[in-house]
């Protein structure tokens, strides 16, 4: 009798057993992304380890599918400009937050990270961190802490903008750091943040996984699954065919043309319109490019309805650095796809036929499926004159000439990295702003002009929302008319779910939030 009451309370905890319900991510990266803070591998890696692991003193509001992601409070629970000082920020930290570790979130600690990617001198400063970092606090003055939950930024300007880039400045544990010595390699296997999740096991090059944070500060956002593991995949064919067999749940960018095959497999494609372009950045040192005439040309040589044909649908075509619905779209010139008016441009220019080398990636965070879109923009550039030639690397590689700029990479007349628009600073000010000429930041092949530098100035100044965004009209309308890029396309964002994953709200925006997801038998 006591062993059959024995085999009928193992049975029932069997019966009653939840089964560990794991997410499992294909991301487009060719890498993980490195966990030891800002994460590398482009804005996917903020994407999936960066808002995973760590949270910033001012996150995105990603829980609304219908409109764009707006800012709202992250560790900071508001933030305002010095009314006696209007270079002066200053956030309200929240209070009763906890690193993993176990160690209470301060105002010192916000210090601490800032001087992490800005001051060379203190123990904790990290290159790499400095370099993926100094885009967002290259015009930060100084940080102090008027009392224990208080933080004050002091900028090198007045500077309208500055909220929208700290979504992108990861906070990490400094009592974490330094039990480890301020060892990168340490602190990549056993990172602690204050984020939704936690490092469970990192085996580099292959996967990451991470645990639910059951005791996350945001209640709402505590994750709906156990697990969530990223595994890199830069091949479109290989992520589709992982979901297909099951290995994976969640695809990244499925390959165009499988979608047919996934939907009737019973697999969601989402898409959903965001702030995200696929272009060309220009050299304005040496080269065609700096003719205007020539980056007309190539504008104009563009057959665009063939780039989302090629998409199979899952982008529309892009004529400016923003898309339409932009608050700051304004009425900027429209290059329409002419063959003629481009092959007489290059012959006015005196540039026919006009030799250019593009830099470009076989994959990577948002660059969508690089290979074919470029051969195919080669093919229409070629017909009209130009002799393009295609330089491709991987994408940390591409990212390392992004960063390096026209300066220490002469060699391409433009680079091809797609851009994310999560605020306007990065969307519109970094491609034409002196002040972030690279390696300062993202105008990678450093144009200028008076115009420009004049509505920069004014932007930065304004701090009333309705009349910066004219002055932010005015300068997408004056980036179109200098032709300040070659625009291709703006990404619809598709991704390819398991039906076994419900809650997903796929946002307006680069950025997502997994942890509503909910993972079922």
């Amino acid at each position: 009798m006591r062993l059959l009451r024995a085999l009928l309370l193992s049975c029932a905890i069997v019966v009653t057993a939840r089964a560990e319900t794991v997410l499992t991510v294909a991301m487009t990266a060719g890498d993980i992304p490195i966990t030891t803070g800002i994460p590398d591998q482009g804005s996917e890696g903020v994407r999936f380890v960066g808002y995973s692991l760590y949270d910033a003193l001012i996150l995105f509001d990603l829980s609304h599918a219908d409109r764009a992601a707006e800012l709202r409070p992250g560790l900071a629970t508001s933030w305002t400009v010095d009314p006696e000082n209007p270079k002066r920020w200053i956030f309200k930290l929240r209070e009763g937050v906890k690193w993993h570790d176990g160690c209470p979130f301060t105002a010192n600690d916000v210090v601490w990270n800032f001087k992490r990617i800005m001051d060379k001198t203190v123990p904790q400063f990290d290159p790499l961190q400095f370099a993926l970092g100094r885009g967002y606090v290259g015009n930060v003055a100084s940080v102090d802490t008027p009392d224990d939950h208080t933080v004050a930024i002091t900028m090198d300007r007045p500077h309208a903008l500055f909220p929208g880039l700290l979504p992108q400045v990861m906070l990490i544990s400094p009592c974490n750091a330094e039990a480890l010595k301020y060892d990168r390699d340490a602190l990549m296997f056993h990172p602690s943040g204050t984020g939704p999740y936690r490092i469970q096991r990192l085996v580099p090059h292959e996967r990451l996984e991470l645990s639910r944070n059951d005791d996350y500060w945001d209640k709402g956002r505590v994750p709906k699954h156990d697990r969530l593991v990223l595994l890199p995949m830069p091949e479109a064919s290989t992520r589709t065919a992982a979901l297909l067999a099951g290995q994976v749940n969640f695809i990244e960018a499925p390959d165009p043309d499988a979608i047919p095959r996934l939907k009737s497999a019973g697999m969601n494609v989402i898409v959903n319109s965001y702030p995200h372009n696929w272009a060309y950045q220009l050299n304005f040192v040496n080269g065609p490019f700096t003719d205007i005439r020539v980056r007309r040309a190539a504008n104009h040589a563009i057959n665009r309805d063939d780039v989302v044909e090629l998409l199979g649908g899952t982008a529309m075509a892009g004529y400016s650095t923003a898309p339409p619905g932009m608050p700051y779209y304004g009425n900027p010139v429209k290059y329409e796809y002419d063959p003629k008016q481009a092959t007489a441009l290059l012959k006015e220019a005196g540039c026919y036929p006009c030799k250019v080398n593009f830099a470009i990636s076989t994959s990577g965070s948002g660059q969508m499926h690089p290979l074919p879109m470029n051969e195919l923009v080669k093919s229409q550039l070629d017909a009209v004159g130009f002799d393009v030639t295609l330089a491709s690397m991987d994408w940390n590689a591409l990212l390392n000439v992004a960063r390096g700029g026209v300066d220490k990479f002469p060699e391409f007349s433009g680079v091809n990295i797609s851009r994310n628009l999560v605020d306007p600073f990065n969307g519109l000010v970094r491609h034409v702003w002196t002040g972030q000429w690279a390696p300062v930041g993202g105008n990678w092949g450093h144009y200028q002009s008076p115009e420009t530098e004049a509505l920069v100035g004014k932007i930065f100044s304004e701090f009333d929302d309705a009349k910066r965004n004219v002055l932010l009209t005015q300068l997408h309308e004056v980036m179109n008319e200098q032709a300040v890029m070659i625009w291709v396309a703006h990404d619809l964002n598709p991704r390819a779910l398991s039906p076994k994953l419900k809650g997903f709200v796929q946002a307006r925006s680069w950025f997502q939030d997994l942890t509503p997801i909910v993972v079922t038998p």
